[in-house]
């Protein structure tokens, strides 16, 4: 159950490997935009091939990434079923690395949503294209929904461990009086 690091670092590898790509096709579309000669549209269909080519599979990775931790967590489900070791489970119930794992898919989708809003919000006319915009505005999805995933996947983790590694208290068992023996029934003449 310490895959929590490493799930979130997998989540972010691909959304860094989307927002690579995703520079390059923006990169395309300013060089489309602002094309002068053969040279600019020729790097210009250079940079949207390798963009879709970094994009698209990291975008299927990510839909593959979720369908398995959906099977994950049924199989979590499935083990938190059974008997519980206190000891063990102690170290999971530790709140920090969902806490650590929320912060910093908050902190990513603030930026992301930042992005998203003060980008469009802050072109002057004349001066940015639309391109930049749109560069602006993919980049913050990106990041806004990578943000998004990794809180849903912090909170139902944390609701995970409330729910099945909460051991409950035991209730402390009354004292049974000791049954006295009963002496033998008299013989029946």
């Amino acid at each position: 159950m310490h895959m929590g690091p490493a799930r979130l670092g997998v989540l972010g590898m691909w959304a860094g490997v989307a927002a690579s790509g995703w520079l390059l096709v923006g990169a395309a579309l300013v060089l489309f935009e602002q094309a002068q000669d053969i040279f600019s549209g020729f790097a210009g269909v250079l940079s949207l091939v390798l963009g879709m080519a970094a994009l698209v599979p990291a975008v299927a990775f990510v839909c593959l990434y979720l369908a398995r931790d959906r099977k994950a967590r049924a199989l979590l489900a499935e083990w938190g079923a059974l008997d519980h070791d206190p000891e063990r489970d102690r170290e999971l119930r530790l709140p920090g690395v969902s806490l650590v794992w929320l912060v910093l898919s908050f902190t990513v989708a603030a930026v992301g949503l930042a992005l998203c809003v003060i980008g469009p919000a802050s072109v002057r006319p004349g001066d940015d294209t639309y391109a930049t915009v749109a560069l602006l505005m993919g980049l913050g999805m990106i990041a806004w929904l990578t943000g998004l995933i990794g809180a849903v996947k912090a909170l139902a983790h944390r609701r995970w461990v409330l729910r099945v590694l909460t051991v409950p208290a035991v209730p402390a068992v009354a004292a049974v009086p000791a049954v006295a023996e009963r002496p033998a029934a008299p013989a029946q003449p």
